[in-house]
Parts: C-alpha cells; sequence; structure tokens
C-alpha cells in the first residue's frame, strides 16, 4: 500500500472509530509522523532503535530521521547514550549496557526541530523457556480462494514461569541448503573468427544457503487459572511444492519474548489491521496503541512502540532423510535452461559471439557450451567443433544471486 493510501485509511479509521458516516479529510494538512521501533532484551548485544517519518508522497520512501539524540535510562536514572548511525539508525553499545530481567527502561528521543519524545517506563519482564520446538504434517489454507497445502508445520511448547497472566509474542529466523539447478561452469570469449575459448571457473559450487526473517504476528497469552503452558503454538508453516526451503537441510531458530498486557494489544491490533510484521511501514497501523508520545503536544500522534523484553531461544536442524519420512510433496524448481546455436536462426547469419551478447544483454547467464563430441572442455574451441551455447536466468546459476555460498557460522551438516 502506497504512503499516500495508508494516510487515507488511517484518517477513515480514525472517523470511523468516533463517527457513522466516514469523512475524508483533504491531503495537503497533511503533517508527518515519526515512527520509532526497538528492542531491547537480556541478551547481550547492540540494541537498534529506527527513527523514521512518514511521507505524503505517492508511493515515496520513509523518511530516515538521521539527526536526533536518543537516550535509555533506567529506574535509577542512569542514562545511556545511544549511537547515531546516520541511517535511521541509533544502536547501543553492548559492552556498556545490556538490559536487566526486572529493570524498568524509559526511551526518550530529542529531534532537530526540537521536539522531544518519551516512551512510558517499561519493565523487562522475564521469560519461560522453550521447553519444545518440534514439526510435524499437516495441511494449511491460505487466500481468499481457500487453497490447501500439505507441508510441514513448525510448532512450539511452553510452560508458564511465573504462575501469573503471562503474555508471548514469537519471531523466526530461518536458514536452509539447497542446491543450484544449473551452476555456471565456463566464461566466454571470442578469440579470433573461428576460436573461441571458454574459461572453466575454479570451483563449480552448487549448494547454497538462504536465510529469512518472520515478518507474520506471532502472539499467545496464559492467563492464571486457565492454564499454565502453551502448546502446539504455530510458529511456521512451510509448503514444500512453493519452496526450496525443505529440499537439503533446514534450520530455524525460534525467539520468544515476554511481553506487557499493553503490548499485547500493540501486537494483536497490528495484526488486525492487515499489518504483515516486519516492516512498521508495510500497512500504517492506525488506530494502534503506542506507548511513546510527544513530551509537550499529547495530540501528536506517534507510531510504533518501544518493546523492553526478556527473551529465550531454541534452534532446530531438519535433515533431507527426516523430511522425506513424511511423504510430503515435493518440490520442483522452475528453472529452465536455453540452448542456441546459429542454426536456431536461419537466414540471420547469427554467429556464437551476437548470441552469447543477444541473451546476456537479456539478463541470462551462460553457464557452458555444448561441443559436437559431447566433451566439455576448458581452453580453445574452434567454431566447427560448438554447437550451442547454453544459458539459464542468474537465479538458476549464480548462488549469490538468491542466496550465499558461505556456510553460516553456526551450521552442521547432519546429512
Amino acid at each position: 500500500m502506497a504512503p499516500r493510501k495508508r494516510i487515507f485509511a488511517f484518517l477513515f479509521l480514525v472517523v470511523v472509530a468516533s463517527c457513522i458516516d466516514p469523512y475524508y479529510p483533504e491531503i495537503k494538512n497533511y503533517n508527518s509522523i515519526l515512527v520509532v521501533e526497538g528492542l531491547i532484551t537480556n541478551e547481550n548485544c547492540s540494541y537498534r532503535i529506527r527513527l523514521q517519518r512518514t511521507t505524503k508522497e505517492e508511493d515515496a520512501t520513509p523518511e530516515r530521521v538521521t539527526d536526533a539524540n536518543v537516550y535509555i535510562i533506567d529506574k535509577e536514572g542512569i542514562t545511556t547514550d545511544l549511537k547515531n548511525c546516520y541511517d535511521g539508525y541509533y544502536k547501543t553499545d553492548s559492552t556498556s549496557f545490556t538490559g536487566v530481567i526486572g529493570q524498568k527502561y524509559t526511551l526518550l528521543i530529542h529531534t532537530s526541530d526540537g521536539k522531544d519524545y518519551k516512551s512510558e517506563e517499561c519493565t523487562l519482564l522475564p521469560v519461560a523457556g522453550i521447553d519444545k520446538l518440534y514439526y510435524e504434517k499437516g495441511e494449511e489454507t491460505f487466500g481468499n480462494t481457500g487453497e490447501s497445502y500439505t507441508g510441514l508445520k513448525i510448532l512450539l511448547n511452553s510452560a508458564d514461569a511465573t504462575g501469573m497472566n503471562q503474555y508471548f509474542r514469537w519471531t523466526f529466523d530461518e536458514v536452509w541448503k539447497f542446491n543450484i539447478p544449473y551452476p555456471q561452469q565456463y566464461t566466454f570469449a571470442h578469440l579470433h573468427d573461428t576460436t573461441y575459448y571458454f574459461e572453466s571457473l575454479p570451483v563449480i559450487e552448487n549448494i547454497c544457503w538462504k536465510k529469512n526473517q518472520s515478518t507474520e504476528i506471532l502472539t499467545n497469552s496464559i492467563i492464571s487459572g486457565v492454564g499454565n503452558n502453551i502448546n502446539k503454538q504455530l510458529i511456521q508453516f512451510i509448503a514444500p511444492i512453493k519452496t526450496d526451503r525443505l529440499t537439503r537441510q533446514y534450520s530455524i531458530l525460534v525467539k520468544q519474548y515476554s511481553i506487557s498486557a499493553k503490548e499485547f494489544d500493540f501486537w494483536n491490533n497490528l495484526k488486525k489491521t492487515g499489518e504483515s510484521g516486519g516492516d512498521i511501514f508495510a500497512s500504517q497501523p492506525y488506530p494502534v496503541i503506542s506507548n511513546i508520545h510527544n513530551v509537550n503536544n499529547i495530540n501528536e500522534k506517534v507510531l510504533g512502540y518501544f518493546e523492553v523484553s526478556s527473551v529465550s531461544r531454541k534452534r532446530m536442524f531438519i535433515t533431507e532423510k527426516e523430511l522425506n519420512q513424511l511423504d510430503l510433496p515435493n518440490y520442483k524448481s522452475d528453472c529452465k535452461f536455453i540452448e542456441k546455436g546459429p542454426d536456431d536462426f536461419p537466414g540471420s547469419q547469427m554467429s556464437f559471439t551476437d548470441i552469447y551478447h543477444m541473451y546476456t544483454n537479456k539478463g541470462y547467464t551462460f553457464v557452458w557450451p555444448e561441443v559436437k563430441d559431447g566433451t566439455v572442455v576448458a581452453g580453445n574451441v574452434y567454431e566447427r567443433n560448438l554447437r550451442k551455447l547454453v544459458f539459464t536466468t542468474p537465479a538458476c546459476a549464480i548462488c549469490e544471486f538468491t542466496g550465499f555460498a558461505e556456510k553460516p557460522d553456526f551450521w552442521i551438516d547432519l546429512e
């Protein structure tokens, strides 16, 4: 949804909440709105606060706030200055600041136009551990058409550690190993009229990794007197027919956060407005609760939430062998290669060089030559021995186009 349309949706929702007949005000009186995203936990890492402003222009990128001063102050009055990274992010120093369970924190923001913003005081609550992270075969229905897919459900069990009302939010990071269908094997060069040179690439590597972060809002709660644990919480559903996640080896790292009742409402309201999760600009979440306000103007709208939470995490690996035992549908790559030689262009006097430039200029990747005796040999090839040049799309030939070639530090090969 474009920013102008999002703003329009916000104004519409605000009016609907207070009137019977909707009113559509003119956008010319639009005021840019500060958006704050940030999370501090009890993990030893650098925490980030992101500041941006909404914009009026259609399809415009949100404006990064690069000239603010940002602080975190605890209950004892100890202030931590965040480093301005000049890209809209403000970061803490992991060597000097780590969130402490039970401590209360407040976020302070001073912008270059003289405005001061302050969050509510937030307590870093303890969080229960993840008892079990597991998977099972299942079905899910998606979209307005009600299309159903068979796939893999990633599930979680968690126990309440407090005996009181407790609210949870989950995020996850996925990494998976997969194969490039047609790895690039040779380079192409035209030496002279009748000779071409094909240099074998140093490493023909078709093993790659991809990664993905969760975008869906995942929340749940334990209410005292009703239950004391969470069972079979759906974290992720993977339809293998639509993704290469389950073709070799898959890993998921789940993070479980403790959140307040108000933050629980914030995320649920955000979800109800159609927010996809990871980026607050994906859909302007109006009207959504925020715990941040302008110190001198309580009527100014502020988007976002200053999150303070302890976190527990658990990682799981799933191998191709384990997945095969579930008899899931197989992923079928849509990668295809194109084989072209001068004979495929009768009457045009196309040379191999012309064909090479034609397809690479269209965005295709050259992967290997086809020679008449069927043997692909690096070095000089005479034109009379060359049959065709083989091309494919970059995503089907180059690991780095969709993923990365270097094995992650945490990765354990279990195949």
